[in-house]
């Protein structure tokens, strides 16, 4: 009989070797076939719970609460505008185009914007083409009326020499009218009369040829005035036209740093730009010392803008540099410029501090102050709700939710000032609760509501007065270029 003892482990551990090949045959074909996708479709499933489905553990509403405050309340107007030199000296084309009869005329050349040029040196080019033609139609004319002058002088001279020749005839009819009255003294009466009469006849006639060499002496000299004086006229046309030719190279009337003008729809001037008989202003050469920001605000809000109000200036071009400035004209007209759905007004702001970086038509961003509170109570325009009356939701020291009436007053963009019915130890929610419906409601007196709005009126009155002598304060300024069309053209904020 065989030892089998040692045989049987062996044999088993071959089995089970054969076995846990072919057990991770299938789990690798399984794996690769089955459990990949079904991997793939678990991960999808848990990151849609994890990142869409609510959690049961959040509330829907987050209760998110503020500390009340007291701090400066300011009020402001915002707007986007454009710098703008106060004063500016003009650089004009010819100032005689119109009584030339040109009343447009295109810029042929014009040096870069921001150029610095002396007094005298050249700015721009315009076309001298109509004024080119007005010269040949000038000369031609001229030409013409010295052609019929010369015509005048010499029908003239045709003619009273005509005249002087018939008297000189007339002179010897007379000589033999008197000769044949004297060799008839010896005839009959008859012969006597009749021969005295030729010669009375002769003389008269004479003395009318006379007059009439006068009077055609007198004519020629009245023509060839008259055609002297439109020959002069014509002269002095040409003159002007010859040194209006010369004006149309434009230079500058002093020194600077030239700035493109704008015309009436906004758009600065340039080379093929028009300029007219009645503006003819080319560019500007505006100084720099003295800027000024010209915005547009809007009807809803100009009401609020008063002359004297100070202004926080910004500049695009220069987002880290702070300026201040100050209100000093606001137009009583609105218009309707492109770009605005409303009617707008002209604001003009001073700028307070010089600065050599600042440029004509960078734009600006303001701030126009329009009150200033000190030290009073405020809260995010999101904390307030009304509903008949306003209301917040306080949280009280022990930890529960009320809503409390409160008398509120003037707003900004972000939040709005509390005259009465919260301190500045008092903490609420910026959102509404859940239980808002359950939460009980602490009312005014309506005493105290009514003496809070009286006093409110006459702290209005008050700031009215006191903004009324801040703009007699101001005195009118004549600002350069108020006059003249070409305003430009902002977004408000």
């Amino acid at each position: 009989m065989e030892d089998h003892t040692l045989i049987e482990p062996f044999c088993s551990f071959i089995y089970v070797q054969n076995q846990n090949f072919i057990f991770s045959a299938i789990l690798s074909i399984m794996t690769k076939k089955i459990l990949l996708p079904l991997i793939l479709i678990g991960i999808a499933v848990a990151s849609y719970y994890y990142f869409f489905a609510p959690s049961a553990n959040t509330t829907s509403t987050e209760q998110i609460s503020v500390q009340v405050k007291k701090d400066d309340f300011k009020i402001n107007v915002s707007a986007t505008g454009e710098l703008k030199a106060k004063n500016s000296e003009k650089i004009r084309g010819p100032q005689s185009m119109r009584s030339a009869g040109i009343w447009n005329t295109t810029i042929s050349d014009l040096i870069t914007e921001g150029t610095v040029v002396n007094e005298g040196d050249y700015v721009a080019t315009l076309d001298r083409t109509e004024v080119d033609n007005k010269i040949k139609d000038a000369l031609s004319e001229l030409e013409k009326v010295q052609t019929q002058l010369e015509q005048a002088k010499i029908d003239t001279a045709i003619d009273l020499r005509g005249i002087r020749d018939q008297l000189v005839n007339m002179k010897f009819s007379m000589k033999e009218k008197e000769l044949e009255v004297e060799q008839s003294k010896y005839e009959p009466e008859m012969v006597i009369q009749q021969a005295e009469i030729d010669l009375t006849r002769t003389k008269r006639d004479y003395t009318q040829l006379e007059s009439k060499l006068d009077l055609k002496k007198e004519q020629a000299v009245a023509k060839i005035a008259e055609i002297d004086a439109q020959l002069k006229q014509l002269q002095n046309k040409l003159n002007v036209l010859q040194t209006l030719k010369k004006d149309f190279v434009v230079k500058a009337p002093k020194s600077g740093m030239v700035i493109y003008s704008r015309s009436w729809n906004g758009e600065k001037k340039g080379p093929g730009s028009q300029i007219s008989g009645w503006d003819p202003v080319v560019a500007e050469l505006p100084d720099l010392s003295d800027m000024i920001s010209k915005t547009y605000v809007n009807e809803v809000d100009i009401s609020r803008v008063k002359k004297g109000q100070e202004v926080d200036v910004k500049i695009d071009a220069f987002p880290d540099n702070q300026y201040t400035g100050k209100v000093i004209k606001v137009a009583n007209i609105g218009e309707q410029l492109r770009g605005f759905d409303s009617k707008v007004f002209e604001v003009v702001i001073q700028v307070n501090e010089p600065d050599s970086i600042l440029r004509p038509a960078m734009t600006t961003a303001v701030d126009i102050q329009t009150d200033l509170f000190e030290e009073v109570l405020s809260i995010p325009l999101d904390a307030l709700h009304t509903d008949s009356i306003s209301f917040v939701y306080r949280k009280k020291e022990d930890g529960n939710i009320t809503k409390q009436e409160i008398v509120t007053s003037l707003s900004n963009n972000d939040k709005i000032m509390v005259d009465y019915g919260l301190s500045d130890k008092d903490e609420i929610l910026l959102s509404i609760p859940d239980n808002a419906n359950d939460l009980s409601f602490t009312y005014l007196e309506k005493a105290i509501k009514d003496e809070i709005q009286q006093k409110q009126e006459e702290a209005a009155k008050k700031r009215e007065a006191a903004m009324l002598e801040k703009m007699k304060s101001v005195k009118d300024e004549n600002i350069s270029g108020d006059s003249e069309n070409g305003d430009f053209i902002i977004i408000m904020n």
